[in-house]
């Protein structure tokens, strides 16, 4: 054989690597979008056990996409593996909502002088249409679009700092609050308060008011994660003492 034949066949066998990598890549983000969406509707929930065969039987996926999409969501916190004995969803805790909150109260405040200081005209109407969303989401039928458009203000208010990693980091929070653990545990007689605080971040970063900003986001986070906390306890007290 010629060395063009040769090098021709390498080529083709090189194409033909990348297109196998390339499909087990696109097959591996199917999984995991799917079962992200699985985690958003309650089909999979803390402490669950995941039989991964079934699991690919009923997304009609092989099982390696639906491996590799576990371990990304390993990583992510949303899953546990044990050799011998499979995945299973991480177990409920307490006391990861509160170090979420937490790491909320820390994130969000430190990012609002970046925001102050790059937000334009542009970046007002931005935020003003993410809190006019908020807003105006149903609030007893569709809670979870009303949690969703809560994200979304919060998302926009921390993206306009330009902060990347950090924004990147504060997504993956919201992800676990929301993918993990979702509306069960959020009151909602809070609902007006939480427009007015809202209300008053917006009417802050608008007027580029660093202190005020700081200070009212600060207090509304506080507020949450006293709310969540306390509702989350009731839960799993009445939990307890269910006779079933």
């Amino acid at each position: 054989m010629s060395q063009h034949n040769t090098g021709k066949g390498e080529k083709m066998s090189q194409r033909k690597t990348e297109k196998g990598e390339k499909h087990q890549e696109d097959s591996s983000q199917i999984a995991y979008q799917k079962i992200r969406h699985m985690l958003y509707v309650k089909e999979l929930v803390p402490g669950q056990k995941i039989a991964y065969r079934e699991l690919a039987e009923k997304l009609q996926l092989s099982p390696t996409p639906i491996i590799q999409a576990l371990k990304w969501l390993e990583l992510q916190g949303f899953v546990h593996h044990e050799p011998n004995r499979g995945y299973s969803m991480a177990p409920f805790s307490l006391k990861e909502i509160e170090e979420l909150y937490e790491l909320r109260e820390l994130i969000e405040p430190s990012l609002i002088p970046a925001t102050i200081q790059c937000i334009d005209k542009e970046g007002v109407r931005e935020l003003k249409a993410a809190l006019e969303a908020h807003l105006s989401a149903e609030r007893e039928f569709y809670l979870k679009e009303r949690l969703f458009k809560n994200r979304e203000f919060h998302m926009t208010l921390a993206s306009l700092s330009g902060k990347e990693t950090q924004i990147r980091i504060l997504q993956n929070v919201f992800d676990m609050l929301f993918l993990k653990y979702g509306g069960n545990y959020f009151p909602t007689a809070s609902l007006t308060a939480t427009d007015q605080e809202h209300q008053e971040i917006y009417d802050a970063v608008a007027l580029r008011s660093l202190e005020r900003a700081q200070t009212v986001l600060k207090n509304h986070l506080t507020n949450v994660k006293v709310q969540v906390l306390s509702s989350v306890r009731k839960i799993l007290a009445e939990q307890e003492r269910s006779p079933f």
